[in-house]
């Protein structure tokens, strides 16, 4: 006898079925990937917050904007997802797609990596 890995009722049905219902199906999802602290919680919000900004003021994959701008929009240079080393030898500091690198006078070049 299979049973849900939800809530433990009998699963009638196909037998590669793992949920009695979609509702066991989606609340076991969500527990399982669920943020387990409020560090991670609060780090994966950071990044989302910084993704978005990038991603405003970079409708065209290319642009500028002064750290003026990104500050005033809330943005966190401490959170990024990986860094970027040219054999120029720039450096871009990404949020998954969305990259940025310091120019002189406090700007930024903003771009888009394409997937």
């Amino acid at each position: 006898m299979r049973t849900c890995l939800e809530c433990s009722e009998k699963i009638v049905g196909r037998e590669d079925k793992k949920f009695c219902s979609d509702n066991c199906r989606n609340a076991y999802n969500n527990k399982i990937n669920k943020d387990s602290t409020n560090f991670m919680r609060n780090v994966n919000n950071k990044l989302r917050k910084n993704y978005r900004i990038l991603a405003e003021l970079n409708t065209d994959g290319k642009s500028k904007a002064t750290r003026d701008k990104l500050l005033s929009k809330g943005f966190d240079f401490e959170y990024f997802t990986n860094i970027l080393q040219t054999k120029t030898g720039n450096t871009y500091y990404f949020l998954y797609d969305q990259g940025y690198r310091s120019l002189d006078n406090d700007y930024f070049m903003l771009v888009k990596k394409e997937i």
